[in-house]
């Protein structure tokens, strides 16, 4: 990985040692560190936490049965990913771990993208999740008000299920009971 955010040689002991202010990820063999979020992204990842949580997390007005996480640390073999959101089924895994780590593949995981985490998050995290069979991915651009939504086919290639943009009303896998205004997402 070239021309990437701030990057050094990959310890997990290196991850702890990174300030408060930056996000610390192994990917690839390199430590990535990238600036803490905007408020904006933050506002997207928090409104599609909320959308998702009340009704797959807790079971409000929806189906339950799944854990839905907001910066989980993800230890996926030498990788150390940490997406804005992820979420698992309750059967993958049956309860919280007691570790703030999980070595156990997420059933969903959203990443809200930015100018320092586009190329992260699109180039090198998505073939990591493809590698370890996440079944789908969300992209959330606030910059270009899109979301993307990825499911993985049998071959172990992402395939693009819809793209939506500005004021659309999406109802997206593995999430698609719900309704969400993109609207909500972009913090006008």
């Amino acid at each position: 990985m070239t021309g990437d955010p701030a990057k050094r040689a990959a310890a997990y002991e290196n991850l702890c040692e990174l300030p408060d202010n930056v996000v610390g990820e192994i990917v690839n063999g390199e430590i990535v560190a990238t600036p803490r979020p905007s408020y904006r992204h933050g506002r997207a990842a928090t409104v599609i936490a909320g959308k998702v949580g009340g009704p797959f997390d807790l079971g409000e007005g929806g189906p339950g049965g799944w854990w839905i996480l907001v910066e989980p640390e993800i230890h996926l073999a030498d990788h150390v990913l940490v997406p804005d959101l992820a979420g698992w089924r309750r059967e993958k895994m049956p309860s919280i771990p007691e570790e703030n780590w999980t070595d156990i593949p997420p059933d969903w995981v959203c990443e809200v993208i930015s100018p320092n985490t586009a190329r992260l998050d699109r180039v090198y995290k998505m073939p990591i999740y493809a590698a370890f069979r996440v079944p789908f991915i969300w992209m959330v651009d606030p910059a270009n008000r899109t979301l993307d939504v990825f499911q993985l086919d049998s071959s172990g290639k992402w395939s693009l299920l819809a793209s939506f943009a500005e004021d659309d009303k999406v109802r997206a896998e593995p999430f698609q009971e719900i309704e969400i205004a993109l609207h909500n997402l972009w913090a006008d």
